[in-house]
């Protein structure tokens, strides 16, 4: 930019140099030969000239050549061309030759330029070479005596009282020697004009160096092409903001999951965008964490912070990290990953690692009980071992610490419900089926039931725990009404404090520390187990915030998750008591704040 900045400034002082040179040239040259027309007619004017010329425009009359050099014709001639510092007055006959020359010994000779115009009545002016070189020269008839120029005039092409001729020339040194004291002021603004250019140009370059970071139009180019490339490539959102809180970088995968309109964003001010205010706080904070709440305290400017959100039921991983170059904070940037996957098979595969123990743990104690059986009947006791067998299909392979588990046949959730009562049963909680709790048909989106279910429940354990109720105790409730599921947890801690932050989005930073009024919610388990229900045109809501008597009761409904179809028939049996430590509760419509109700078992 430098180089061409001067060179285009070079580039027109130079031109302008040289279209005034030319200007002043032709000036120069018209004046010259200007006045030199004006002292040959001047000299041809003079009637001592005229008399003298047109005595001796005889024709025959033989010319004195001494006589003449010291004449007074050669006398006024002389005389002429020094007063005037002509370089040469040349008079000359009516057949061109020289009556009067700067040079005595040329007198007598013709001249070395034609005079026929000027023998014809013309005047003329012209840049011609003779004996004395180069010269703007006049050539002016000489009239006879007695006759002027308007009446010679008056008849075209005929030479009309014409005797003779003088020419008058100005020699280029004298005509030019003036260009060099008129340029120089054109010199002088012109080398100013080129210092002002080289000033400019490079005050330009350091102002473009500073604003494109030392990157040159090539890398710059380069640079494009890179990022287009990165940012429209890359599954990860990029959120970028300068210094000054404005968005300088969005691309598309960014707006989806921020809920924001790409082509608007960029060159908003940050804090007039409709984002989640713990990742406004992380961009806006330009790398000062002391008065940001979701930045732990104490930490370094410029150090990196992340946050994991919740936005339009997305988990988002947000990375924000500080931006700057040769010591110049450029802003910050945010890459945003979408973690709802990720979270929702983390928590299916915690339900599977689950189920896989508990599977585990039944295998061991099948192979056990087979042993006892063989050796029953190794022994020959084969009604002992019948007895015992009846027992093992009464109660299953595997007593689980759950309370009323022969309420629930269903394979999956028996296994499901099983391990998660063993991990209640390490923390000290037990787990115990509802009278409410009836599966006829057999779960086909086993996904999405551990998925809610296992969120519930993990809950409840926490905010049993967390609760005054001493044992501890979680009652969940299954039931299915054609293919749809419904689901009731209800736990004996110490309620719901503030309801309406059940469903917000999680934790404004790896720094937070939980809040224990809110055991219920801290994370995502909630937003994702409602996304998850709603997919299907399910939910999940807060049936009740908690009484004198029980915790917080949460119900869902899980659209198409089992199938329609009974798994076995189910021999009618007259409801039973719940055994709730508790006593029993009054069961609503989910929709109005209670559980399930079951219904009446029946023979299909």
């Amino acid at each position: 930019m430098l180089l061409l900045q001067l060179a285009v400034v070079t580039a027109i002082v130079l031109l302008t140099s040289a279209v005034f040179a030319t200007i002043a040239v032709q000036r120069l040259a018209r004046e010259a030969e200007s006045t030199a027309l004006a002292v040959a007619q001047s000299v041809a004017s003079d009637a001592d000239v005229r008399e003298q010329v047109a005595l001796l425009s005889v024709d025959g009359t033989a010319i004195d050549q001494e006589a003449l050099a010291g004449g007074a014709l050669q006398r006024t001639a002389v005389a002429a061309q020094q007063r005037t510092g002509a370089l040469f007055v040349v008079v000359t006959d009516d057949r061109g030759v020289r009556l009067a020359h700067p040079d005595p010994s040329r007198i007598g000779e013709r001249v070395s330029t034609s005079p026929e115009a000027a023998l014809r009545g013309e005047e003329v002016v012209a840049w011609e070479r003779g004996t004395l070189g180069d010269s703007a020269r006049a050539k002016v008839p000489i009239y006879a005596p007695g006759v002027s120029a308007d009446a010679a005039s008056e008849v075209p092409g005929a030479a009309v009282g014409v005797v003779g001729e003088v020419s008058v020339g100005y020699a280029p040194t004298r005509v030019y020697d003036t260009l060099v004291q008129d340029a120089l002021p054109v010199v002088g603004v012109a080398v100013l004009a080129l210092a002002l250019g080289v000033v400019a140009s490079v005050l330009i370059r350091r102002r473009l160096d500073r604003a494109t970071l030392g990157l040159q139009p090539e890398e710059l180019s380069t640079l494009v092409q890179n990022q287009q490339a990165v940012l429209g490539g890359v599954g990860e959102g990029v959120l970028a903001v300068s210094r000054d809180g404005v968005v300088t970088v969005c691309n598309d995968q960014a707006a989806r999951l921020l809920g924001l309109d790409a082509g608007a964003v960029v060159g908003q001010p940050l804090d007039g965008l409709d984002l989640p205010e713990g990742l406004v706080a992380l961009l806006g904070s330009s790398g000062r964490h002391d008065d940001v709440e979701a930045i732990p305290a104490g930490t370094p400017v410029g150090t990196p912070a992340d946050t994991t959100l919740v936005v339009d039921h997305h988990v988002l991983l947000v990375d924000v990290r500080p931006v700057s170059r040769d010591g110049v904070d450029l802003g910050r940037v945010a890459v945003v990953r979408d973690r709802t996957a990720v979270e929702a098979l983390t928590r299916r595969l915690d339900a599977v690692g689950a189920m896989t123990t508990a599977l585990r743990a039944q295998r061991h104690e099948f192979a056990n009980r087979l042993h006892a059986l063989s050796g029953m009947l190794e022994l020959g006791r084969a009604e002992q071992a019948r007895a015992y067998l009846a027992d093992v299909l009464d109660h299953g392979p595997l007593r689980y610490p759950v309370a009323h588990a022969d309420r629930l046949t269903e394979p999956y959730l028996q296994a499901f419900l099983g391990a998660k009562g063993v991990e209640a049963a390490e923390r000290g909680v037990l787990l115990k089926l509802g009278p409410e709790t009836l599966v006829t048909g057999s779960v086909v989106e086993p996904g999405d039931v551990t998925t809610v279910l296992g969120n519930l429940v993990d809950n409840a354990v926490r905010a049993a725990v967390a609760g005054r109720v001493t044992p501890a105790w979680i009652e969940v409730e299954v039931l299915d009404d054609g293919t749809d599921l419904h689901l009731s947890v209800m736990d004996s801690g110490d309620g719901v404090a503030d309801a309406g932050r059940l469903f917000d989005r999680g934790p404004h930073g790896a720094g937070d520390e939980p809040d224990p009024a809110r055991v219920h919610g801290l994370g995502f388990g909630l937003p994702l187990s409602r996304d998850i229900a709603r997919r299907r045109g399910g939910d999940v809501w807060l049936g009740s915030p908690g009484g004198d008597e029980h915790g917080a009761v949460f119900c869902a409904k899980l659209v198409d998750a089992v199938s329609s179809e009974a798994a076995a028939t189910v021999v009618a049996e007259p409801p039973r008591a719940s055994s709730s430590p508790d006593g029993p509760h009054d069961r609503h419509d989910p929709r109005a704040g209670g559980t399930p109700r079951r219904p009446e078992r029946t023979t299909p």
